[in-house]
């Protein structure tokens, strides 16, 4: 395992950086939501991933997905920004950083399922099994914000 996610955790430890994430939440036929199990920590997970220098959050939310997943999508809204300090990421390297991600409802316009060497496996979860499968709370708390189907984003 490469990373470890620290949820409230008084043993975690502290920050050094903030990377700007995004991830995306992508339903299904509103039954399922395209999911991936992440080889970094072994949990299931929505598709995202760390921004690159030169681009858009937009660029990067379709870069990662069509890594992670072989699909083409379209932003559709955001869904929130997650920034709680209280959720510490470590990696094997060292690096330990403090979530900020950048959440979108996105939607597939093309391309194809494939699994990625970030992913042991990429599938459509229906959505009446999240909480029978290893997801992170953070990852949950995601998805409950876009199936709540606000017009404002949230902040958390």
């Amino acid at each position: 395992m490469n990373r470890k996610d620290y949820y409230y955790d008084e043993h975690a430890p502290k920050p050094q950086i903030i990377v700007p994430a995004v991830s995306a939440v992508i339903f299904h036929e509103e039954k399922e939501i395209l999911l991936q199990e992440r080889v970094d920590n072994m949990k299931w997970s929505i598709p995202g991933g760390t921004m690159e220098p030169g681009e858009t959050v937009e660029i990067a939310i379709k870069r990662e997905v069509k890594e992670e997943t072989g699909f083409d999508i379209e932003v559709k809204q955001l869904v929130g920004v997650y920034s709680d300090p209280n959720h510490v990421i470590a990696y094997a390297d060292g690096e330990v950083r403090q979530q900020f991600s950048i959440c979108f409802l996105c939607v597939i316009k093309g391309g194809s399922l494939v699994i990625s060497n970030e992913s042991k496996r990429v599938a459509f979860v229906p959505i009446r099994e999240l909480n029978t499968i290893d997801m992170h709370i953070t990852q949950k708390i995601r998805i409950q914000d876009a199936l709540a189907g606000n017009n404002a984003a949230f902040i958390r």
